[in-house]
C-alpha cells in the first residue's frame, strides 16, 4: 500500500503558466521523490506597462512517501 503526501508549491514564470508549472514539478523534483501528479489550484499575472509580466502558478503535487 502506497501512502501519498500533498503539498502546495508557489512557482512563476515570465514566459507562460505551463512554464511556471514545469519550473515548480523539476525544482521539487530535486528534493521529492515518487512526484506523482500535479494540480493547479491558482494561476494569476502581474501586469507591467499594459502587458502581462508574470504567470504565477500555486500547485499542489502529491509525491508518495517511502
Amino acid at each position: 500500500m502506497a501512502v501519498l503526501k500533498v503539498i502546495e508549491v508557489l512557482a512563476s514564470s515570465e514566459i507562460s503558466w505551463e512554464d511556471a508549472t514545469q519550473k515548480a514539478v523539476a525544482q521539487a523534483s530535486k528534493s521529492l521523490k515518487h512526484i506523482r501528479s500535479v494540480y493547479v489550484n491558482e494561476q494569476s499575472a502581474t501586469v507591467k506597462d499594459g502587458k502581462v509580466s508574470e504567470y504565477r502558478v500555486n500547485l499542489k503535487l502529491t509525491f508518495e512517501i517511502e
